[in-house]
């Protein structure tokens, strides 16, 4: 048989086919167009995302009104029991500790290490790092767990990481997945994974580095940040800087000043090329619209999601409400 005939009866008629046709004839029907029914009109989906975002934030909103507040369950050799806020942890020469709160943060306590429970609400837990070290697995919305060292606050964006810090306050992030903000008086190292950022009791935050960077550049970034190492310093970090480094540079765009503050910005842009919006003039200005999209071209970045969906607005929505 032609397959023809089945489907447009273009072709020969096989005599099989006649005859079912001519038994099934007496119940054919009216023919006529097939009708589809009317598209109905869909809300555009920003509009959507946006509804659901609000509808969190409600919930979020009820919660913080509410006496309900997170509990942190502590492990320890004495056994298992939550901790009310103000109590410290502290671990001797041997012992270790573990603190969490159900499946979304849990934190490893090292001997030798002394953590307390700073403070416990809806919007923030706060903990704080006195001395010894920590490894925290965090799965929450960012910026909803902050850990306080004497030097600087370590914010989490969503991951895993270590910090330390020693008997004169002198620390060191170590960012393992995701991204951390290591903040303090309005300056900010962001480090994400297989970077670390080192602060110092007076200084703050230093600049983050990938732990695979050259020796050379990272012996001159600690005299930079903390030994008043100047531009011989940075000329040395340029000179060793890889494109991996731009995290980096992009940094010390930000913290430089003149002449050096155009160098940092040629070598940037050699390793890391701008895209078209983000001018020159704009970057050496301090345009921090223009930066931050300047910093979507480093390795693993962004931050936050480019394109507008939901994800994408509930991580700006809980930025902007926690920060």
């Amino acid at each position: 048989m032609d397959d023809r005939y089945l489907w447009d009866r273009g072709g020969p008629p096989d005599p099989d086919v006649e005859h079912l046709e001519s038994l099934l004839g007496r119940f054919r029907g009216p023919v006529s167009p097939l009708r589809l029914p009317a598209r109905r009109r869909r809300l555009p989906s920003m509009l959507l995302a946006a509804a659901a975002v609000a509808a969190a934030a409600a919930g979020i909103a009820v919660i913080a009104r509410s006496t309900l507040v997170p509990r942190w369950r502590v492990e320890t050799a004495a056994g298992v029991r939550l901790i009310p806020v103000g109590e410290a942890i502290e671990t001797d020469g041997t012992s270790r500790a573990k603190i969490a709160m159900g499946t979304i943060a849990e934190i490893s306590v090292a001997p030798r290490t002394r953590l307390r429970l700073a403070g416990s609400g809806p919007l923030r837990q706060r903990l704080a790092l006195d001395r010894g070290k920590i490894a925290a697995k965090i799965s929450a919305p960012p910026r909803l767990f902050v850990v306080d060292t004497p030097s600087a606050r370590a914010v989490d964006l969503g991951c895993e990481y270590t910090l330390e810090v020693d008997s004169a306050g002198a620390g060191l992030l170590r960012v393992e997945t995701g991204w951390v903000s290591f903040e303090r008086d309005g300056r900010e190292s962001i480090v994400p994974a297989g970077a670390v950022c080192a602060t110092r009791p007076r200084e703050g935050p230093g600049t983050p580095y990938y732990e695979d960077a050259a020796p050379e550049l990272r012996s001159a970034l600690e005299r930079y940040d903390f030994g008043g190492g100047g531009a011989a310093s940075i000329e040395a970090v340029l000179a060793a800087a890889r494109k991996r480094d731009g995290l980096t540079l992009w940094h010390l765009l930000q913290r430089s000043d003149s002449p050096i503050h155009e160098r940092i910005y040629d070598r940037f842009a050699e390793l890391v090329p701008p895209p078209p919006e983000v001018s020159r003039a704009a970057a050496l200005g301090g345009d921090q619209r223009m930066l931050e999209r300047w910093r979507w071209e480093l390795e693993g970045v962004p931050l936050l999601s480019r394109g507008g969906g939901l994800r994408s607005l509930w991580d700006r929505f809980w930025f902007s409400l926690t920060r």
